[in-house]
């Protein structure tokens, strides 16, 4: 049963890898693993077998929840954009009762903390102006393998911190179209590199992300919540209807309850 339950976790915690957003990170949070997944990897050496039976079905349901979401959000991402972006900033708003009381389990002066919230939350808002300078290519272009290799490592900020999606930095870097379909038509070329620079980078963000949460807690996660609200902009479609934006609403509430069973 408890292999089931890392098994689904893991879908959840590799769809935060497809979906715009959506961080990773977040979803390790709302499950209450976030610490001892850092921990298990980090640590994989100190008690190999423990870290295994609980790293393993996580990371198999990540696989999995990368290949399916991909195939799926490949659908719908084109075909309804404004309803599926409007889902999507739902569903970060309803993410955020979980990140405040992470936060607030904490009994500290938390004032300096909003200094740090603003200027992620003002981080947030310049994204949106950066993307709409990029261009975006797509898979007939010739794209440098050690591009690729850098993307996929600043694309692990999203995979290791709570809050920050991998996917918004793809939008930034401009191959976020490409590494949707790659992952779709399980493009190689394009993976690998991408896969590579990821695993260096989560190991890096990993150690820096652990020694901030070790040291400057409530600071860090005071400015995880800011560039979540800042990064919901570069998401936020032209709402054309009323049905764009009961989307929107209907899936803020249904996190929230969600939040609320699970913690529970």
């Amino acid at each position: 049963m408890k292999f089931l339950s890392n098994y689904l976790k893991g879908i959840a915690i590799g769809s935060g890898a497809i979906l715009p957003g959506i961080s990773s990170g977040v979803f390790c949070v709302i499950f209450g693993i976030y610490e001892k997944l850092l921990d298990s990897i980090l640590n994989f050496f100190d008690d190999i077998k423990k870290n295994t039976k609980f790293l393993f079905p996580i990371l198999l349901g990540i696989g999995f929840g990368v290949i399916l979401v991909g195939n799926l959000l490949n659908y719908f991402f084109y075909q309804f954009p404004i309803q599926t972006k409007s889902m999507f900033i739902g569903l970060i708003l309803g993410t955020l009762p979980a990140l405040f009381k992470e936060v607030n389990t904490k009994q500290v002066t938390k004032s300096l903390s909003w200094i740090f919230f603003f200027l992620a939350f003002l981080l947030g808002i310049f994204c949106i102006f950066l993307e709409n300078t990029l261009s975006t290519p797509t898979l007939s272009e010739n794209i440098h393998f050690f591009y690729l290799v850098l993307c996929g490592f600043f694309m692990s900020i999203g995979i290791v911190v709570p809050g920050v999606s991998s996917t918004i930095i793809l939008m930034l870097l401009g191959i976020y179209p490409i590494y949707l379909s790659s992952v779709s038509n399980l493009y190689l070329p394009i993976l690998i590199p991408i896969f590579i620079g990821a695993v260096l980078g989560s190991f890096f963000f990993m150690k820096l992300t652990k020694f901030l949460l070790d040291h400057f807690y409530v600071p860090t996660f005071y400015a995880i919540i800011g560039f979540t609200i800042g990064s919901i902009f570069v998401l936020f479609p032209p709402f054309s209807s009323f049905l764009d934006i009961f989307i929107g609403i209907l899936s803020c509430i249904l996190r929230i309850r969600y939040w609320f069973f699970v913690r529970k």
